[in-house]
Parts: C-alpha cells; structure tokens; sequence
C-alpha cells in the first residue's frame, strides 16, 4: 500500500501516521536489551484484545508510569504502586495485566542469562521468501509456541503463543514485512 508521502509499506503501516512511523523505524527493526524488551513485551501484553494504535498512542504515558521500564525498578513496585497504575488515565487499567507486569519484571531480574538474551533463543532462521500478502503471515508459529511454553514456565504472564508471535515480529526476531514495503530487508 502507498502512503500518504508515497512510500510503499505492509497496509497496516499505511493506516494512520502514529503506525506509520511506528512501521517504518522500529516494527521488525532487531531490538536487544533486557529493559527494551521488557517494555515490548509488557506492551504487547496490554495490548491483548486491543488495538495496538491505543498502545501506541498510550505508550508515552506508559514509560512515564513503569518508570521507563526499567526491570529493576518495576520489580520493586508494590501494592501502593498497583493501585497508582489502577487510577492513571494514560494507560491501560487492567488490574491483571498491570500485576502481570510488575510480575514478569520480578522474573526478568531472576534470569541468569537475561531476558534479551532468552528471548533471542526463539528466534527462528531467516525465511527464504518474504511474505506477498498478510494471509502468508502467521498469527503464531512453532518457535513463538516454544517461547510462550518456556516464559509460562520460568514464570512470566500474559505472554502465549501469539502474544509471542507479535513480539518475535515488533522486535525483528522474524521479519514480517512484505514484498514491495520500503522497510523490507532494512535489517
């Protein structure tokens, strides 16, 4: 799909200027970092029967109320902080998801190897072909199943199967940009 600025991009990444942005310097970009991937997947977990241009559009508000998503600092929250996300209108206020959060940091800060580095272990090779269509894309595939198998055991909340999928894609463990996106391969 062409864009308003005439550059080529997946259709979702046409859709609005705060996807296409998103689209076109971070989604399927390789992101490192524990604290980066922390915040990834924190908010791919409220985004969880939502639409990810509310998440988007609340991220700001997110980082300013997970003090940047720092692991360390999100372990630490306690009850009083639970109940300071419960009343900030910025973000997603979802009792489970927010203790979810708070958990997985817990757990992140446990992990010998790191979280950007046991993330990293799922990722599949590279395709041989870039998908033609979003019908070629997957909603989860057998790596993201392993992943969510594997985070669910050391722990972790609110991460299964697809929720692992969108990660492997938002953070360029797979690259699901299609054929003729502009972005396509820029890894």
């Amino acid at each position: 799909m062409i864009g308003a600025d005439g550059s080529s991009r997946c259709a979702w990444g046409a859709g609005t200027p705060d996807y296409a942005v998103y689209h076109d310097t971070e989604w399927g970009r390789p992101l490192h970092g524990d604290d980066a991937l922390y915040e990834r997947m924190t908010l791919e977990a409220f985004q969880s029967g939502l639409s990810w241009l509310t998440i988007l559009r609340k991220r700001a508000a997110f980082r300013e109320a997970f003090d940047g998503f720092r692991i360390e600092s999100v372990a630490a929250f306690s009850g009083a902080d639970v109940a300071r996300l419960l009343d900030d209108t910025g973000i997603v206020r979802n009792r489970a998801k927010i203790e979810a959060a708070i958990s997985n940091a817990r757990v992140a800060l446990e992990l010998p190897v790191g979280l950007s580095a046991l993330l990293w272990s799922f990722a599949p090779p590279p395709r041989r072909a870039r998908p033609a269509s979003f019908a070629q894309v997957p909603a989860l595939t057998a790596e993201s199943t392993t992943m969510a198998k594997a985070l669910k055991k050391r722990g972790f909340r609110f991460v299964g199967p697809t929720t692992a999928y969108a990660l492997m894609q938002a953070t360029g463990m797979v690259d699901d940009h299609l054929v003729g996106c502009h972005v396509a391969g820029f890894r």
